[in-house]
C-alpha cells in the first residue's frame, strides 16, 4: 500500500535536487523506514553528529515515508543567507538558543497537535565526540513529546560527521563517505509536561533509544 504521507510541490521539487547531490556526495544506507507513521501526529529525534543530519533527516523521511519534517532550528541561521531562505520556504521553527524559549515550543506543540511530522535532536547540539556516546539530553524535547502525546521514533545516524563535523565543513577522505540512517520502533510519551521528574524520566528513555539506534547506524555504516 502507497503512503498517504502530506509532501507538497515544494517538497517533492526540494527532496528530487538535494537527493540528486546527495546521491553524488554520500553513500546512504537506511532501515526501519517502515516505522516513521504515514499520517498524523510524531516526532524523528535523531542524535546529532553534524550540521548535516538536519538534512539527511529530511531527506529521508520526505523520500522513504512520504513526510515533510519540521525542525526546531537556531534563530541565527534563519538570518543566514545561503539557508535562511530555504528554512522559511520549508516552514522551520526558529528557536533562541541558550534561552528558555517557550514561544518556539509553544509553535512546535501546536504544529504538531495539528498533525504534523516534528524532527528533534535530543541533544540540542552537535556531539564533537560521537563515538564517546551520545550527549546529556535536554528537556525540551520530552516536554514537547509530553504535551502532545506524540508517538516519537527514535533515529540512528552516522557518517555524516565525516564531512561537516562540529568544528565545520571540511573535504577529505573518503570522498563519497556512507552515511547510515537507522529508524526504531514508535515510542508512546508517558507523564505529565509539567513535571520536571516525569520529564527527565522520558529524557531518559529517548536517548536510551538513541542509543540502541546509534550503534545501529554505525554498524550499518561499517564503522
Amino acid at each position: 500500500m502507497a503512503r498517504r504521507g502530506d509532501l507538497d510541490g515544494w517538497w517533492v521539487f526540494g527532496i528530487a535536487v538535494v537527493g540528486f547531490f546527495w546521491r553524488i556526495l554520500f553513500r546512504t544506507r537506511i532501515e526501519g523506514t517502515e516505522h516513521i507513521p504515514s499520517s498524523g501526529p510524531a516526532i524523528v529525534a535523531g542524535n546529532h553528529v553534524s550540521g548535516l543530519d538536519g538534512v539527511v533527516l529530511a531527506l529521508v523521511t520526505g523520500w522513504r515515508g512520504r513526510r515533510t519534517t519540521k525542525f526546531l532550528v537556531a534563530a541565527e541561521f534563519f538570518r543566514k543567507l545561503w539557508c535562511g531562505w530555504a528554512l522559511r520556504l520549508y516552514r522551520q521553527i526558529p528557536l533562541r538558543r541558550g534561552q528558555q524559549d517557550q514561544g518556539a515550543l509553544d509553535v512546535a506543540i501546536e504544529t504538531i497537535r495539528d498533525g504534523a511530522l516534528a524532527g528533534i535532536f535530543p541533544e540540542g547540539t552537535v556531539n564533537a565526540e560521537p563515538e564517546a556516546g551520545l550527549l546529556r539530553g535536554r528537556k525540551g524535547a520530552a516536554r514537547i513529546a509530553l504535551a502532545t502525546e506524540a508517538p516519537v521514533v527514535p533515529v540512528g545516524i552516522w557518517g555524516t560527521q565525516a564531512r561537516w563535523p562540529k568544528p565545520g565543513l571540511h573535504l577529505r577522505r573518503p570522498w563519497r563517505p556512507v552515511v547510515a540512517i537507522s529508524y526504531g520502533k514508535p515510542i508512546t510519551p508517558k507523564g505529565d509536561p509539567e513535571s520536571t521528574d516525569d520529564l527527565q524520566a522520558f529524557t531518559d528513555v529517548m536517548i536510551d533509544a538513541l542509543t540502541v539506534q546509534t550503534e545501529r547506524a554505525r554498524k550499518l555504516a561499517g564503522a
